[in-house]
This record gives structure tokens, C-alpha cells and sequence, in this order.
């Protein structure tokens, strides 16, 4: 497994010492407000733990994100395979940090050493990005790295129960060099 670096973060194996600032950062309200649910410690070691072992066993996955210049530990980055039962298929990027680590340009500039990798390294032709119609943050993470939303696209996540967290937005993002998607939800992965 290869660890990532950009100008200011490093993309990294999970270590011991990232367990309770991880679940810090899960107990987090404002952390969590487009997430279902509080993870108890013992969940967020096992989700670290599960990280770990993907990042292992694949050599890419999410990957704890550290500061470089401090050695700070602030949250996760990085792809993972869509899970069963959603309305597409494909590999996801995704992110979390912590507050304090956030309105700095991290999530964007480990999400795109991510997308990087996703495109170079495993020669994926598109990956994707969803979060709830509400969180606009990452939203607007999504739109920096370039990646683009069509409505039509839009879903209700099934594994969530009915409520604001529901309702999902797909963002997309193709190879450089590959040819535009076309069409939506007859398309491929549907």
C-alpha cells in the first residue's frame, strides 16, 4: 500500500494513535449532521480497524489523513468500492475530517491526490461522489475537484431511513482523456 502525499497532507496506514481523535471527530454533531447515527467507540475502532485491513489487502481504500507540518491526525480520505444495494455501481471517494481541519482546502486536496490515484494507479474511467441533498460543503468540495451532477441522478439512499439524510446527490468524475458519460439512470452501473 502506498502512502499519498500532497503539498500539505499525508495519506497514510491508520495507526493506533488515530483511534480516539477518530472517534473524537465521529461524536462530533456537526461532524455527523449528514450522517445517520452516532458511532459508539467501539465502532469507530472497528471502522479503523476495516480501513486498515482494505487498505492492506487492495493497497488503496481510506486512508487516515495527516497533517504533514504537525503530524496531526485529522480524519479520512480516499475510494472505495459502492456498497450493494444502492441504484449505481462503481468506486466512491469520500472524506470526514475533523472540525478544526475544516475551511482550509484539505478535504479537496486529499480528495484530488485520491482521484489522482483512482485514475493513474488503478485506471479507473470514472469515480464518484455522493453525500445528502443538504450537506453543501462537500457539495462544493465535489464541484472544486471538477466533478459534475446531473439531477436526474439524484436518489433516495435506501439504506437510510426516511428523513432529510435520505435523499442523496451523485457527483461524477471521468479519466482525463475518457469520453463524457451520456444519458443517467439507463446508463452503465444502473
Amino acid at each position: 500500500m502506498a502512502d499519498l502525499r500532497t503539498d500539505r497532507l499525508l495519506l497514510r496506514s491508520w495507526r493506533e494513535s488515530d483511534l480516539a481523535p477518530w472517534a473524537a471527530l465521529n461524536a462530533d454533531p456537526e461532524v455527523r449532521r449528514h450522517l445517520p447515527g452516532v458511532p459508539d467507540r467501539a465502532r469507530c475502532d472497528a471502522a479503523a480497524g476495516r480501513f486498515q485491513d482494505e487498505l492492506d489487502r487492495r493497497g488503496w481504500g481510506f486512508w487516515a489523513v495527516e497533517v504533514r507540518r504537525t503530524g496531526e491526525f485529522i480524519g479520512f480520505t480516499g475510494l472505495d468500492p459502492v456498497e450493494e444495494g444502492q441504484p449505481f455501481t462503481g468506486v466512491e471517494a469520500g472524506w470526514r475530517l475533523a472540525r478544526p481541519a475544516w475551511g482550509h482546502g484539505y478535504a479537496t486536496e486529499a480528495a484530488r491526490a485520491a482521484l489522482a490515484f483512482g485514475f493513474t494507479e488503478l485506471g479507473l474511467p470514472e469515480i464518484l461522489a455522493v453525500t445528502t441533498c443538504g450537506n453543501l460543503r462537500s457539495q462544493a468540495v465535489m464541484r472544486r475537484l471538477g466533478m459534475t451532477r446531473d439531477p436526474a441522478d439524484d436518489f433516495a439512499d435506501p439504506g437510510v431511513p426516511e428523513g432529510p439524510l435520505r435523499r442523496c446527490v451523485l457527483y461524477r468524475s471521468t479519466a482525463p482523456g475518457a469520453p463524457a458519460r451520456s444519458g443517467h439512470a439507463d446508463g452503465p452501473g444502473r
